[in-house]
């Protein structure tokens, strides 16, 4: 497994203005803790390490002369800057008119896509006794990169490292994204990320942060709890300014909200930041992908699948949802469970494609078959739902630990049985053989459910449901391939699977033929089990036009003879149970199975019970420790 390393930013701060302003006089000042006598032209550039700044971020401090360098050298500089701090004279009117008339038009021309973030610096406040801040405010409200306005001596040294400080601050938190100063009030943008953060950290769903959901928001952002003085502190504040900021002794959403609009307006934009990118946000207000899409290294042959603590987490989510206890979402509930992300994780037919109750509301079963389907195929969704679920908040880590990788399909074949708990089987046969209603029988108890089964929204490409295999549960992806010509040839990932199922149509002559080519063709010589079905086996069998009857057929390739199989009436599920058994050992048809010989299935049985036992104490143990640490 490999985590991809945070990289550490470098800020990058361009000082502009007109001459004789004091520009250079500003970095000379800083570096020398005096003032410079003699001030050359321009000061070169400068390279404070990260162990002396406030953020522990590098910053490069570059200066501009009008007399030294070009404008298409001021182009490329201020292309190049993390921030642009322009500096002005307090006694120099033009040069405060020049801010918006020429070098706020000229930073917007070399930043066409993104806002570059703005400084004011107003220098030589030794020479008067006035300030020119109110006059900045309305240059500040036209221009809404302007992050800060800041007055300055480099004579007297005051404000001088506050200057810096406020320009790397512009980069590392910037008040723009988050704040609009002509509102009055958080970004659209950042009031859904603030949104989805109070919706994760409220545990129980009732709307509220308790003082307990508080101090664990507070323990994961900051790593330390919040006093019970500030606590009651931030609830006084609340209740002063809002009327609803609080409710039975907990923070409601506004009160969280206004918290941070409060932070904000105080100069705390770190604060602010500090949250948002906990919860896996960058500049821009997206979750980045880093946070999304952690690497992990999946060899050829292997497969992924929820680990203990993934399970355990989307459990937990599911409850917190399943607000009447009936072990299934209803449409508002699964909605709600899914609010934290941009859209549904699944596709809008997934209640054709899980378990779901008899009002078509996914189950538990149905929901953790679904992320188990999801994880098996696309394992970057899943990675990047369960950031947007808040997983790497709850369990303190990327979500590489929610999820396990097996091992390789060839280990499987040479230790005779498989130790995986999710299992692919491919379902092939001619057209109108049966195989889409074989598949969808999977996931129902009877044939009550045919309204469901031939609904409108057509034959989902899987199904997948739970598996008793000799007491032990193992999740079963049934992935009805798609033939669009009896001629065509398969692809090869139609055939790669853990299990294949042939199914024929019994009263239709010319059936078995294409499922005996098929396994000619791709099977006899594999060592992917095989099982042959006889669907519709309610009406009455025909001979097969075939060198062989499926009977000899299944005999002369040692494979278990045909499964007859009905969905009229009260069909029998046991074929599925075989599937998944079969997929368990990889070497079945060196067992020379037939049938009638229980013991093999009985070896069988006992050689996987050892395997999930070893697997349980396994999970027993990561338990434990979770509760340790």
């Amino acid at each position: 497994m490999v985590i991809k390393p945070h990289l550490k930013r470098t800020v990058r701060i361009l000082l502009v203005g007109d001459r004789g302003v004091g520009k250079t006089s500003l970095i000379l000042s800083l570096v020398s803790e005096e003032f410079p006598e003699n001030v050359p032209a321009k000061a070169e550039e400068i390279t404070i390490p990260a162990d002396v700044t406030p953020e522990q971020v590098p910053t490069n401090i570059v200066d501009y002369s009008i007399a030294d360098q070009t404008e298409s050298e001021l182009s490329d500089q201020i292309k190049r800057a993390s921030v642009v701090c322009i500096v002005y004279g307090v006694d120099d009117e033009e040069s405060i008119e020049r801010i918006s008339s020429y070098w706020m038009p000229l930073i917007r021309q070399n930043h066409p896509d993104t806002q570059c973030p703005v400084v004011l610096v107003g220098n030589k406040i030794d020479l008067v006794e006035f300030s020119t801040i109110d006059g900045i405010y309305e240059i500040m409200e036209e221009f809404s990169e302007i992050e800060t306005c800041i007055e300055c001596s480099a004579k007297t040294l005051k404000n001088i490292s506050e200057m810096f400080y406020y320009a790397q601050k512009a980069v590392l938190h910037p008040t723009s994204p988050i704040y609009s100063v002509e509102k009055a009030d958080l970004t659209e943008p950042c009031k859904k990320a603030l949104i989805r953060i109070f919706k994760i950290c409220d545990i129980d769903c009732d709307g509220l942060l308790n003082d307990i959901e508080l101090n664990n928001f507070q323990s994961r952002c900051f790593n330390a709890p919040l006093q019970p003085q500030v606590l009651d502190d931030v609830k006084a504040v609340l209740r002063k300014n809002l009327d609803d900021g609080v409710s039975q002794n907990g923070v409601t959403l506004k009160g969280f909200l206004y918290l941070h609009s409060l932070f904000i307006q105080r100069g705390r934009n770190e604060t602010t930041w500090t949250v948002l990118r906990k919860f896996g946000y960058n500049d821009n207000l997206n979750m980045s992908k880093d946070y999304l899409y952690p690497s992990i290294k999946v060899s050829s042959g292997c497969t992924t699948e929820l680990s203990y603590r993934g399970q355990q987490f989307l459990t937990h989510i599911f409850e917190k949802y399943d607000k009447d206890g009936d072990k299934a979402l209803s449409p508002t509930e699964y909605e709600e469970l899914f609010s934290t992300c941009p859209t549904p994780a699944w596709p809008v037919d997934v209640s054709a494609m899980v378990p779901t109750n008899d009002k078509g509301w996914i189950t538990y079963q149905g929901y953790m078959c679904q992320w188990a389907l999801m994880t098996l195929v696309d394992l970057p969704r899943t990675f990047e739902y369960l950031a947007y679920l808040g997983y790497n908040i709850y369990e303190n880590d990327t979500q590489i630990s929610a999820v396990t990788v097996t091992r390789e399909k060839q280990l499987d074949l040479a230790k005779k049985q498989s130790s995986r708990n999710v299992y692919q089987c491919h379902v092939i046969g001619p057209s109108s053989s049966g195989k889409s209603t074989f598949c969808k029988s999977f996931i129902r108890n009877s044939i009550d459910a045919k309204s469901v089964l031939s609904d409108k929204s057509g034959s989902p490409t899987c199904t997948v449901n739970t598996v008793q295999v000799y007491g032990q549960e193992k999740i079963m992806v049934l992935r009805d391939i798609n033939i669009r010509n009896v001629s065509d040839p398969l692809l090869p990932h139609e055939v790669q699977c853990d299990v294949a199922c042939l199914v024929y149509d019994i009263s239709h002559p010319k059936s078995f033929e294409y499922i005996a080519r098929i396994y000619i063709k791709y099977f006899a010589d594999s060592k992917i089990p095989v099982l042959i079905v006889a669907c519709k086996d309610d009406l009455e069998e025909v001979r097969q036009e075939y060198l062989l009857q499926p009977p000899s057929f299944c005999q002369k390739y040692k494979i278990l003879p045909p499964q007859r199989f009905s969905v009229k009436g009260h069909f029998r599920k046991d074929v599925f149970v075989k599937l998944a058994t079969m997929a368990a050992f990889p070497n079945f048809r060196e067992f020379g199975v037939i049938t009638t010989d229980p013991t093999v299935w009985w070896k069988a049985g006992l050689s996987l019970a050892a395997v999930t036992a070893l697997g349980l104490i396994v999970a027993k143990v990561l338990h434990t420790s979770d509760k340790v640490r």
